[in-house]
């Protein structure tokens, strides 16, 4: 039928005219009942192969569909399982970073304090030489004054 878009009226006219001339006037019936059930039989066999080509395939589209469903579920599986490792792993580290920060917190609390002590102890017996030397030289410094009186 694609055929016959492309062929003009005066082709067709021809065409007809040696139909005509071949096989006679009086068989020409004959000729375009042949042809039309040519074409009906050419459609009908057309459209059986068309249904026994998508039956065919029907089940090869149903065994496709399911594999990528298979594969789909597999690779979303696979997915959640290396998001819950990475998070786990993700948690596990974080709680390690955590307990080492607050392990140094307070080993940097302790030294602080240990140093604030020794500071402490160790500037206790300056401040009392200090303080002697202060009440000797005020003591000195009375005694100066008491003698130039």
């Amino acid at each position: 039928m694609g055929t016959l878009m492309f062929i003009s009226g005066q082709e067709i006219f021809v065409i007809m005219l040696v139909v005509l001339l071949l096989f006679g006037a009086d068989k020409l019936p004959e000729v375009a009942r042949g042809i039309g059930k040519g074409m009906r039989d050419f459609k009908k066999a057309t459209d059986e192969i068309r249904q026994e080509i998508e039956s065919s395939t029907r089940d090869i589209r149903n065994e496709m569909s399911g594999m990528k469903d298979s594969v789909q579920n597999d690779v979303s599986e696979i997915k959640t399982n290396i998001q819950n490792n990475v998070d786990d792993l993700r948690d596990t580290v974080q709680k390690n970073v955590n307990d080492f920060h607050e392990s140094v917190q307070k080993e940097t609390n302790n030294i602080n304090q240990n140093l604030r002590n020794n500071i402490n102890d160790a500037a206790e017996p300056v401040k009392q030489e200090f303080e002697e030397a202060k009440e000797n030289i005020d003591k000195h410094v009375e005694d100066i004054n008491q003698s130039m009186k």
